[in-house]
């Protein structure tokens, strides 16, 4: 091997697939590894351009690679897919990625910090403890219901009746029922908690990272949305500017052009579509709740809420909260309210 080969790896969780190829595309060896065999593969091989399909952990390995010594990128997997000839087993997949990252114009996907995976974990186990509250609160809702008891959609109303539906003596819940709609009370004052508890993390977090107190000075986003941003783009600078930055958040029309003609539609929804939902929620919170504040971008996004609604709106106002977070990131600025 020399310094100029190229190593594509289809990544699984035990066993790993590899193409190996020179400078000119000629292959010299396909190998079929072990996860103790790679970690020793990487170790020993002469430093070579190893490339990965981003997935779950493809960071890691990344970072592996790059320890030893070689040069390490990671493709999306929607680019990888079109360079996947005939049958799709795991050493065509290896081929392809050889095959996408010959490729000039390639885009690759940034690597993840230890400390971004971090923040990135706490936010996944928040998501899965809320949605877990959510199904908790539909199946009381809807038990209820089979006891001819309804009650308005919200978790807030659950918390605040489901005690006195409880006490009530002359609805039709049965002692047995009752019994058991009291651990599912109890079950969700505990989940309750948890989320808190998950809160506070956050909201620490947030006050303890310079980036993240000066994205929270921006109308519509908290300490929630500041820790996502930092969790998923981590550096800034790797987007060209601050459109870029949105366009890989989804919050961009997608384009359908043919004929010399062009053909805008709603936004492509590309990227994580977790931080898009966040500053979505946020923007709907600077529309609806920040009414006392003048800010240019403020005053435009109720303004166009009056004309096209609001979730037209709250989209228009997510894509320049995008573009702020780009340049007070990569140009290391404060936010500056514009009257």
């Amino acid at each position: 091997m020399n310094k100029t080969n190229m190593i594509g790896v289809d990544l699984a969780k035990n066993v790993f697939h590899l193409h190996i190829q020179d400078s000119k595309g000629h292959v010299l060896q396909k190998l079929k590894l072990g996860r103790s065999q790679f970690q020793h593969f990487l170790a020993t091989t002469p430093i070579s351009q190893i490339v990965f399909e981003s997935c779950s952990t493809s960071h890691y390995w990344h970072r592996r690679s790059t320890y030893h010594g070689h040069q390490a990128r990671l493709i999306h997997p929607a680019y990888v897919k079109p360079y996947v000839k005939t049958n799709k087993n795991d050493f065509n997949d290896a081929e392809a990625i050889c095959e996408a990252d010959s490729r000039p114009t390639m885009r690759y996907v940034t690597v993840k910090t230890v400390e971004q995976q971090d923040i990135q974990l706490l936010h996944r186990i928040r998501q899965r403890v809320v949605q877990q509250r959510t199904a908790l609160v539909n199946q009381i809702r809807g038990q209820l219901l089979e006891y001819g008891i309804a009650l308005p959609k919200g978790i807030s109303q659950v918390r605040s009746r489901l005690a006195g539906i409880l006490e009530d003596a002359e609805n039709e819940l049965t002692p047995f029922a009752r019994t058991l709609f009291s651990s599912l009370c109890q079950e969700l004052y505990g989940v309750d908690e948890r989320v808190k508890t998950l809160d506070k993390k956050v909201k620490q977090l947030a006050n303890e990272h310079p980036i993240c107190q000066r994205l929270m000075a921006i109308p519509g986003i908290g300490p929630m949305v500041a820790t996502a941003v930092l969790s998923a783009i981590g550096n800034a600078s790797n987007f060209k500017n601050g459109r870029e930055l949105s366009a890989w958040l989804g919050l961009v029309p997608k384009q359908y052009s043919t004929g010399g003609q062009q053909r805008l539609l709603g936004i492509s929804k590309r990227g994580d579509g977790y931080v898009r939902a966040l500053l979505v929620q946020g923007a709907i919170s600077a529309i609806t709740r920040c009414k006392g504040r003048c800010d240019r971008q403020l005053v435009w996004a109720r303004q166009l809420h009056v004309t096209k609604g609001l979730q037209k709106a709250a989209i228009a106002l997510a894509n320049k909260m995008a573009r702020i977070i780009w340049s007070i990131m990569a140009r290391d600025r404060d936010y500056v309210m514009v009257m």
